[in-house]
């Protein structure tokens, strides 16, 4: 893809789990947590996810301010997972995210192309 193209990547994910971090921003007022707990760490359904230039959606929580984007292909497993820092519902978190959907190759060289267009502080030199 060239460098001034990008179209939008979506995908579901199998398991998305969210938490507080860094550990020198705003703790997470507890209506945060149960909502987070209920709607993502602790709910098995499939999540939508759907990333549009520096914004990452995850059904229907937004994130913004991303930064530290790593993404990865666990050793022996069918399936790739994104890691990142964001700021959402006036909070800052640390996602996980992984798919195992057949095309989760697809799916990585996307995310690699993603990141090194946004996000290039992320990259190891």
């Amino acid at each position: 893809m060239p460098k001034n193209e990008f179209s939008e990547i979506n995908f579901m994910a199998d398991k998305v789990h969210i938490h507080h971090w860094p550990l020198d921003t705003q703790k997470w007022p507890d209506v945060i947590v149960s909502q987070v707990d209920k709607d993502i760490n602790k709910n098995n359904t499939k999540k939508q996810i759907e990333i549009k230039n520096e914004i990452i959606s995850i059904d229907r929580y937004e994130f913004k301010k991303i930064k530290k984007v790593g993404v990865t292909i666990p050793l022996f497993k069918k399936q790739c997972t994104l890691v990142f820092e964001g700021y959402f519902k006036e909070v800052y978190g640390h996602i996980h995210v992984t798919t195992k959907e057949d095309n989760y190759l697809e799916i990585f060289n996307k995310l690699m192309s993603w990141r090194s267009r946004y996000f290039y502080d992320s990259i190891e030199s």
